[in-house]
């Protein structure tokens, strides 16, 4: 069985999103860990010291989202319209909790809605421009 975990990049801010997603999703961090938290092989500049390395947040067995920012000899992360992270509910409860939580701040696509394929369906890019699809599907 292959698990896909969805790997965020961030410029500079990743402490402050995963913060987030941790408030819409629950639990704690499976690791955390910042660039001065490592060998320093090669150095880490003071300006990246306290950057995060990388940080795995559990949303539900098998499920984790996981983030860093980027060392500034990588160049900036750049956001855009080529994918998003889709998320499938139990309930349309689960899916409006969800879809309200993450959107708070950001720029809604597509309010939740039913659509003509089966499922209640919105998409949006959260306040730190990672897109997002949530979806209930009725027939399953």
């Amino acid at each position: 069985m292959v698990t896909l975990n969805p790997y965020l990049n961030f410029n500079g801010n990743c402490e402050e999103a995963f913060n987030f997603y941790k408030s819409v999703f629950g639990g704690e961090f499976d690791s955390f860990s910042r660039f001065n938290d490592g060998p320093n092989n090669p150095p880490v500049s003071e300006s990246e010291a306290n950057k995060v390395l990388n940080v795995a947040l559990p949303i539900s067995p098998g499920n984790v989202l996981m983030g860093s920012d980027v060392p500034d000899s990588f160049g900036k992360a750049t956001f855009g319209d080529n994918n998003h992270i889709s998320i499938t509910t139990d309930s349309e409860e689960e899916a409006d909790k969800l879809f309200n939580g993450l959107s708070d701040g950001g720029e809604v696509m597509m309010p939740l809605e039913k659509t003509f394929w089966g499922a209640y369906f919105g998409m949006f890019a959260d306040k730190f421009g990672i897109r997002w699809m949530v979806s209930y599907n009725y027939n399953s």
